[in-house]
């Protein structure tokens, strides 16, 4: 490494992507002196990699951000990281990101080694995602959820176009606080100005998302944070349908996946379960017991229409 200039530039720049480094240890940790470690850092720079110098007893360099994005050196857990998540965010239900991270992670892969292209394809293998029935259904705005997360950081209030689950339209102002995920589903957090409450909007039913262009003090979110103030919106939400189901597992091992699940135990015991499940469609009604049954052994108890859906579904998952 010490007498090859490619592979010590290669080192030099994974390291100085991760945090700051002093001069004296990246000389001692590419071993070679610091005027080397000043020659390889102007090569980088050459070659359009921003690297900022911090002078003074604690500076230092490192790898800064530039007017555009250079190639970036990745160690084998990253890229099978970076694989895997392009690979997730191609069955998100963001408007617009499935093609583009299609087309990244077929990049990707295409320079992966073999030894790390076989753990991606392990894993691609083993996880089998849920597709929701309904094609467009819940597909968020990507240019929406940009204006959203920087309102969320920036604490500027937000307006936007809003379908209320009855059909009504309205133009909302509002204080964002937090997005979350759940699911395929996103939401918003927010103090609505007009209604002097708390209020959680789904972004799928937003639109024309706007900065006010005024700063907001941030309030205390009720619950603690935005996941538990959603789980408790979603809990009170009248439902239309549900299903008792019998589980052969313990109420405690199954708990995470009923998590964003209207529920209430029915019985529960050391290795089993019966659990009461409630939504406003069928279809969400299915995913909802198909997505328990991959963690432990469900069957329906009843009704049999919700028995036969989710009969059906897992055999379409099973001839893919």
């Amino acid at each position: 490494m010490r007498n090859d200039p490619t592979g010590r530039a290669l080192q030099l720049l994974s390291l100085l992507q991760h945090r700051l480094w002093r001069g004296a240890e990246l000389a001692e940790r590419l071993e070679v002196t610091e005027r080397t470690v000043r020659r390889d850092v102007d090569r980088l720079r050459d070659l359009g990699y921003p690297v900022d110098a911090t002078p003074g007893r604690d500076g230092g360099y490192r790898l800064a951000a530039g007017a555009h994005l250079p190639p970036l050196v990745f160690d084998d857990d990253e890229a099978v990281a970076v694989a895997v998540g392009l690979r997730a965010a191609a069955g998100a239900a963001i408007g617009g990101i499935e093609d583009t991270s299609v087309r990244a992670l077929a990049k990707i892969e295409q320079l992966l080694p073999d030894r790390l292209r076989r753990r991606v394809s392990a894993l691609h293998a083993s996880v089998v995602s849920l597709r929701w029935a309904h094609g467009d259904d819940g597909v968020v705005d990507p240019d929406a959820l940009s204006v959203l997360a920087s309102a969320c950081r920036d604490h500027e209030e937000v307006r936007f176009d809003y379908q209320r689950r009855d059909g009504d339209d309205s133009r909302r102002l509002v204080e964002p606080h937090q997005l979350v995920t759940a699911g395929r589903r996103w939401y918003l957090v927010a103090w609505d100005l007009r209604r002097t409450d708390w209020r959680t909007f789904r972004l799928d039913r937003l639109s024309r998302a706007q900065l006010a262009g005024v700063r907001f003090a941030p309030r205390d979110i009720p619950g603690g944070d935005g996941a538990a103030y959603v789980a408790a919106s979603i809990a009170s939400i009248p439902r239309e349908l549900e299903t008792l189901v019998a589980v052969r597992a313990s109420y405690e091992q199954v708990a995470e996946a009923l998590s964003w699940v209207d529920h209430t135990p029915v019985d529960t015991e050391a290795d089993s379960c019966t659990i009461r499940l409630r939504a406003d469609k069928l279809d969400s009604l299915v995913m909802a017991v198909v997505r328990l049954a991959l963690g432990a052994p469900v069957r329906v108890v009843e009704p049999r229409a919700v028995a036969d859906e989710v009969d059906a579904l897992i055999g379409r998952l099973n001839q893919r």
